[in-house]
């Protein structure tokens, strides 16, 4: 299991660290390697929570290029003016959406016939949900967070009992510290299937 220590220290809001596991790895390889993406741009989705704004923190705090997050949201000319900017200076850049970019349901699908083409010719990157590894790791940085200790065989029962995804890892601790809070007790296993009740709806956990 690799981990990327990341520039800033790790508090309630923010993870001193990035887990990589098959969820993410094919993108950071990619991240490492921006002189190879199509034009020097790539796009980035990932469903929510799963690290995309940090992982273009570390892009450009590594100095490997420049990052437009929550490009989804953005003017489109105003992004298309960002795109023209990074081609005329070389520098790489990553963008950030929430959606991966294409045609169809749920993807994101721009409007402005230049900036379309240009997204179109950039290289996709996309987060895939975490595997039993990398959600251990991540319940773990989640309760490093809160100050919880959260023991191999707490994190084995909750990773077969919980949905595999950033946000269920995150809500569940959550959960988990406010219930011990509550209780005025350590997190034990009445409390992680409490927990597990709350954010994946009764008769899950066993």
């Amino acid at each position: 299991m690799r981990q990327i220590a990341l520039p800033f220290p790790s508090d309630a809001r923010h993870p001193s660290r990035i887990v990589v596991g098959t969820g993410n790895a094919h993108v950071i390889d990619a991240l490492g390697e921006p002189a190879r993406w199509p034009f020097r741009t790539a796009l980035l989705s990932g469903p929510p929570r799963s690290g995309k704004s940090l992982l273009a923190r570390w892009f450009v705090d590594a100095g490997m290029g420049d990052a437009v997050d929550d490009a989804d949201r953005m003017d489109e000319t105003a992004l298309f003016h960002a795109w023209n900017r990074a081609q005329e200076s070389g520098r790489p850049l990553l963008i950030v959406s929430a959606l991966p970019y294409g045609n169809g349901a749920g993807r994101w699908q721009v409007v402005l016939p230049d900036l379309a083409s240009r997204l179109g010719a950039a290289l996709a990157l996309e987060i895939g949900p975490p595997d039993d590894e990398s959600m251990a790791a991540l319940l773990g940085v989640q309760a490093e967070m809160r100050g919880l200790v959260l023991d191999e065989s707490a994190t084995t029962y909750l990773v077969g009992r919980v949905e595999r995804s950033h946000l269920a890892a995150e809500r569940l601790v959550a959960a988990i510290d406010r219930l011990s809070l509550e209780r005025k007790q350590a997190p034990g296993i009445a409390i992680w299937r409490d927990a597990l009740e709350e954010i994946m709806g009764p008769g899950k956990p066993e």
